[in-house]
């Protein structure tokens, strides 16, 4: 374990205030700085603690069982630095500064996602306009912007379509208030303290170096785009199976309390109570096994061949909808008072929706597999 026990117990204290006011960790990112957990996945030999994707999955979903919004917030810090190390692997050396920035403790955040775009990943509506000197300018909107307020660093992309081809451009962009727009426009359900605000990029200027890559728009095993896809859905998923857990948790102890005035026992000794517990934990216990392997696969450069996408597209969808659902049997095995605004309970069930918006949807998840099954439509 890399995250312990007392700093985890110290942001679990903190999460319900900054869901109610909605605002910014401040004190857990301050306190996860401190630990080193923004350089914990960087490799030793770029100064950091040289957790492997297993490990940093781990620590994502122990954090997420203390606050989420704090751990779905630096879980976008801890992709960008998972693709820096994809890319360097693979022999792209421009992931060493992100590596380096992330070391010496810059935030970075991710600016992939655009309003109504539903390529996320493989195509966007923004535009990258090639400069003379082999940098790019980028224009355009993006959304859900997790800590985007507080980052210094952030990987972002566009298309240009000056030439024969469109090419999605991928950078490594230093925070500019001139030419990235933030607009502090979160006021959500669930996931408060990500504060993911809107940005319009106006101009934001990458210089050659900080050009990751660019490549033909659409699914790729380029270690950009495969890199984020990889890391994205992997660490979505180990951080949403976070929630699920600490339901499950709360449940336990719930009807363990909570009495049947017919019955005249407490709630574990109802057989249909009994039956909501075991339900989640049955459909939680397939989630972790998905995530170990997986991520050793990412790691070990594993040949899924066509599979790759939908598998990863599919371990994020499973835990999600695993969490949902074990939240959802927490809720009514614990009654009523599980649905006022003060109880845990109650924010994990906010918070664990966010994960229905993210990419992959099922939507997309199932036309993969039925196209990958099936071979397209007619």
């Amino acid at each position: 374990m890399f995250l312990s026990d007392d700093l985890l117990e110290a942001i679990h204290s903190r999460a319900a205030k900054y869901d109610k006011e909605n605002t910014f960790p401040h004190e857990d990112y301050a306190a996860l700085k401190e630990a080193g957990y923004y350089k914990a996945f960087v490799p030793k030999e770029y100064g950091g603690f040289g957790l492997n994707l297993k490990e940093i999955a781990h620590e994502q979903t122990r954090l997420a069982m203390a606050a989420p919004a704090t751990a779905l917030g630096i879980n976008m810090h801890q992709i960008i630095v998972g693709v820096a190390r994809h890319m360097v692997k693979h022999g792209n050396l421009k992931g060493e500064q992100i590596l380096r920035d992330a070391a010496e403790g810059h935030l970075l955040s991710f600016a992939i996602s655009e309003p109504a775009n539903d390529r996320v990943l493989f195509g966007s509506i923004c535009e990258a306009k090639a400069n003379e000197d082999g940098g790019y300018r980028f224009y355009g909107p993006k959304v859900f912007i997790s800590m985007v307020g507080e980052c210094s660093r952030m990987v972002t992309y566009g298309m240009d379509s000056q030439g024969e081809q469109p090419q999605s451009v991928f950078a490594y962009l230093e925070k500019n208030p001139e030419t990235i727009k933030i607009k502090p426009d979160w006021d959500t359900l669930g996931m408060r303290g990500t504060q993911s605000y809107s940005v319009l990029l106006d101009g934001a200027y990458a210089t050659s170096k900080q050009i990751l890559t660019t490549v033909k728009p659409g699914p790729s095993f380029d270690p950009v785009v495969f890199g984020i896809f990889s890391h994205f859905e992997l660490l979505l998923a180990a951080t949403y199976h976070g929630i699920g857990k600490r339901a499950l948790e709360l449940g336990i102890e719930t009807v363990k309390k909570r009495r049947s005035i017919a019955q005249g026992k407490t709630y574990d000794q109802d057989k249909n109570i009994r039956w909501r517990i075991a339900e989640a934990a049955i459909i939680l216990d397939s989630v972790q096994p998905q995530i170990n392997v997986l991520a050793t696969d990412i790691e070990e450069d594993a040949d899924h061949g066509n599979l790759w996408l939908p598998r990863l597209s599919a371990i994020k969808n499973t835990a999600v909808e695993a969490s949902i659902k074990a939240v959802e049997e927490m809720v009514r095995a614990s009654g009523g008072r599980s649905y006022y605004n003060d109880t845990e309970l109650s924010r994990l069930l906010r918070d664990v929706y966010a994960g229905l918006f993210q990419p992959s949807d099922q939507e997309s998840l199932h036309d993969a597999w039925a196209s990958l099954l099936l071979g397209p439509i007619e």
